[in-house]
């Protein structure tokens, strides 16, 4: 009995955290003679035509394209940088490497819009102002803390005994790591890709004062531009906005198999 109530309480938490994803699809897919007023919960008829005009007015094709590249290449130096950082403060425990991890988890606390002011010299004294290669540092080093705490705690936890045995088969640490360990951290993967891969498609804040060029503007850009155009057309804003959503939300189905597992056991363990 318990087990089922707990049951219906978790279901009805999933049917109420649903409701705003159903509100944006049914506000995007609504013909124009269905007002936000009406009391209707099912459409009778979906208009497919307000995702097409969306899609065109906001110039989202080209936007995606610039998020994409951002979340590809922030997301791969992001891991891989932070599994290899990981793996040194898991395995070498000297008090140099303790107070650089502490150092590293201190940074975490620090507000990143704290940085914007300077940040935004130094690229402009690099050249990485409306470049997609300055961006992804950036955006990559914001995640590499987080990434870096996870991946250190999870590897704790492995055994060392394989690694030693690929060591003494002629490995180097470096080669036994990533061919025999890295292999095995794919639940905390998984979770970081997810996490890092929202964070970028998402970024806004860096985005908007880095990507000044609108050949350059990402999802968040364009929908931002696209509101203040049809600021009182809410269909065409939901259309926009469901639109810019998906690819986040189909790389969180693709890895959400690993994703519990993999937070819990790098925020737990070690």
């Amino acid at each position: 009995m318990r087990k089922f109530i707990l049951y219906v309480i978790l279901a009805i938490v999933a049917l109420v955290s649903l409701v705003p994803f159903y509100m944006l699809v049914y506000t995007a897919l609504m013909p124009a003679s269905v007002t936000m007023s009406d009391s209707r919960l099912l459409l009778r008829t979906i208009e497919w035509s307000n995702l097409r005009h969306a899609w065109a007015q906001s110039k989202l094709g080209n936007a995606m394209l610039n998020s994409l590249i951002l979340m590809a290449g922030s997301v791969l130096l992001s891991v891989f940088a932070s599994a290899g950082a990981g793996y040194v403060f898991a395995r070498v425990r000297t008090w140099y490497n303790r107070l650089f991890f502490a150092a590293l988890l201190f940074s975490m606390m620090i507000p990143g819009i704290i940085n914007t002011v300077p940040l935004y010299g130094l690229m402009k004294s690099i050249g990485g102002i409306n470049t997609h290669w300055a961006l992804i540092l950036l955006i990559a080093t914001g995640f590499i803390p987080q990434s870096v705490f996870l991946y250190t705690n999870f590897i704790r936890s492995l055994s060392k005994e394989i690694e030693e045995s690929a060591v003494i088969d002629g490995c180097t640490p470096f080669t036994a790591f990533w061919r025999i360990s890295f292999p095995l951290l794919l639940p905390i993967t998984s979770t970081l890709v997810i996490l890092n891969a929202i964070g970028a498609w998402n970024n806004y804040a860096q985005s908007v004062f880095f990507l000044q060029s609108q050949d350059m503007q990402t999802v968040p850009l364009a929908i931002g531009r696209f509101v203040q155009t049809y600021g009182a057309d809410y269909t065409q804003m939901a259309a926009a906005s469901l639109i810019g959503m998906l690819p986040a939300v189909a790389v969180y189905f693709i890895f959400q198999r690993y994703f519990v597992k993999g937070i819990s056991a790098g925020a737990v363990k070690g």
